[in-house]
């Protein structure tokens, strides 16, 4: 018989599960979109090989970059590589916000919710930087 600690309330989101969903969305959504954008390099140009610099911009100047070449409709294979190197960048990131969320929101934690929201502050702040 199972402790009542260890019983799921009905409807009681588990972390591990929301955890290893957003990691996988996030990584199997990256490679997807890095697989395409390669493969359509390389049915075009004949190579595999991308010309690629990402040097001098912090991720927040990188995805403004890249929703500017979205809203203009500039579809290429490097801006489907450079959605992926995005995608996979910032699923740590929504991983520690959902972290965040959960401890406030589903277990009314604040120890907890203060040091996730600590790790998402530095997170973002070393997003910002060069």
């Amino acid at each position: 018989m199972k402790s009542p600690e260890t019983k799921k309330k009905r409807g009681h989101l588990d972390m591990e599960v929301l955890i290893g969903y957003i990691l996988l969305v996030g990584v199997l959504l990256s490679v997807l979109l890095l697989a395409i954008g390669l493969f359509w390099h390389w049915t075009s140009r004949g190579k595999l090989e991308i010309e690629y610099t990402i040097k001098g911009k912090n991720l927040f100047e990188f995805l403004r970059l890249l929703s500017q070449q979205m809203f203009s409709g500039a579809f290429h294979p490097r801006f489907l590589v450079s959605l992926g190197i995005a995608v996979l960048l910032l699923t740590p990131f929504v991983r520690v916000l959902a972290s965040m969320f959960y401890f406030m929101v589903e277990e009314h934690n604040w120890k907890y919710t203060t040091f996730t929201g600590f790790v998402f502050a530095v997170l973002t702040y070393s997003l910002f930087l060069r």
